[in-house]
């Protein structure tokens, strides 16, 4: 094992939040990164499509989309960073879809600490797919 990934168990004694900051940049560089790929546009046009797919809105499309996808410790991960209380919920955001962001994002960081990358890049790519025919992105 690589010595920056963690165990399952060293992994669950961080706090959601703290799984959920790491599992933010790490969906979001793979956003940035597959959207640059599809297209080499402006870095405006770029940035508004990367926010279709990192918003709140659209990762608690994608939670609710991969919840029948994910197994018991996924689930049981995804929960406990759903469950977490921020200090603040940002003022573009429903409060129930930033949580089930939070847990999709708390997902995200705990399938990446314990390199569980197989894993990540599938839920990563159908999170993706969810969002792309929610939103009607292409």
């Amino acid at each position: 094992m690589n010595s920056n990934m963690l165990t399952p168990q060293q992994a669950r004694g961080y706090s959601p939040l703290a799984l959920a900051f790491i599992g933010d940049a790490v969906y979001e560089t793979f956003v940035r990164s597959k959207i640059l790929l599809k297209a080499n546009t402006s870095a405006n046009k770029l940035h508004k499509n990367a926010v279709f797919y990192v918003r709140a809105h659209g990762q608690s499309e994608a939670a609710k989309g991969l919840m029948t996808h994910l197994t018991a410790e996924e689930e049981e991960i995804f929960k406990r960073g759903r469950n977490a209380h921020s200090a603040s919920v940002p003022k573009n955001a429903d409060v129930t879809e930033y949580r089930a962001a939070t847990g999709f994002e708390a997902l995200v960081g705990y399938l990446y600490l314990t390199g569980q990358t197989d894993r990540l890049d599938f839920l990563m790519e159908e999170a993706y797919n969810i969002i792309s025919l929610a939103d009607n992105v292409k």
